[in-house]
């Protein structure tokens, strides 16, 4: 058996993201396109012998286990186990900044569940564990998956898409974005046409949008700020709700150029998007 895994947690964009409808049970209806990082965290998972139970080594401050999704992660994975199980100690490189909308949380859940699949030897496939993922965040499953891909729904129903595997440079302005103050603002547009196919990003890109972008940037000037600089060399949008925001290079050096000319007091980084997740790239390279 093996005791130890190291495994990239990846980000993703949402490349563009429609609001299209809005739920009884009051979730939105979103259309979306996901696209991966070569940039994230790093979790190690290791066997404990004679210390049962899962144990974060590094817990995030402010963020207790029964909230931390790699926890949570973990316990609802040992409910699928037929018998007694190791136990687990888990450390995370983090890397990734929290409240984003990079999905940080969201990979360090996916990548929990295949390392510890793996590890555990439970032998679930993919449709069981992004089942599970679901139930901890709506976006886990297209980090399960581990392609790029159109997501319907909550964004849970994925169509792999191959997008351009283009440079980005990613801006963290110095904020946390209220997801919940988002949805609910009556301002919000709740009512973009339904597209009738998976795009797969070709054409005008002008034409797609993110419908959270106008009211993110009305109740947080920073944002609007760091989107107004990076839009002078090209067009810049919001990922998910916020706070981050990116824009597209053709090179890693074009974009490099422009990071190193980015307004003091704001974090970020430059990486290249990739359809194939580096969670899933890693995992078969240990196969």
């Amino acid at each position: 058996m093996t005791r130890s895994i190291t495994l990239p947690s990846p980000a993703k964009l949402n490349l563009f993201l429609h609001i299209v409808g809005r739920r009884e049970d009051g979730y939105h209806e979103l259309e979306t396109l996901f696209q991966f990082l070569d940039y994230g965290d790093d979790i190690t998972l290791r066997l404990t012998s004679g210390q049962p139970g899962i144990r974060l080594e590094n817990p995030i401050p402010g963020v207790p286990d029964e909230d931390n999704l790699i926890i949570r992660a973990a316990r609802a994975l040992a409910t699928k186990a037929p018998g007694e199980l190791p136990g687990v100690s888990i450390s995370i490189n983090k890397r990734l900044p929290m409240g984003g909308g990079l999905g940080g949380g969201s990979s360090n859940a996916a990548t929990t569940l295949l390392g510890l699949n793996r590890l555990w030897e439970l032998q679930l496939d993919l449709d069981e564990l992004a089942e599970i993922g679901l139930a901890l965040g709506a976006d886990v499953p297209v980090f399960v998956r581990g392609h790029a891909a159109f997501g319907e729904g909550v964004g849970e129903k994925l169509t792999p898409v191959f997008p351009p595997e283009d440079w980005f440079l990613v801006l963290k302005p110095a904020c946390d974005i209220n997801t919940g103050k988002i949805f609910s603002e009556q301002g919000l547009t709740r009512n973009t046409p339904k597209m009738t196919i998976a795009p797969a990003f070709e054409g005008d890109a002008s034409r797609y949008r993110n419908d959270c972008e106008d009211v993110v940037k009305k109740l947080y000037p920073e944002v609007k700020q760091s989107m107004d600089w990076l839009t002078k060399f090209g067009p810049a949008r919001l990922t998910g709700t916020g706070a981050c925001i990116f824009g597209r290079f053709p090179t890693e050096s074009a974009a490099r150029i422009i990071w190193e000319s980015k307004p003091s007091g704001i974090t970020g980084f430059v990486a290249k998007g990739v359809n194939i997740s580096p969670l899933h790239q890693k995992l078969t390279e240990l196969e």
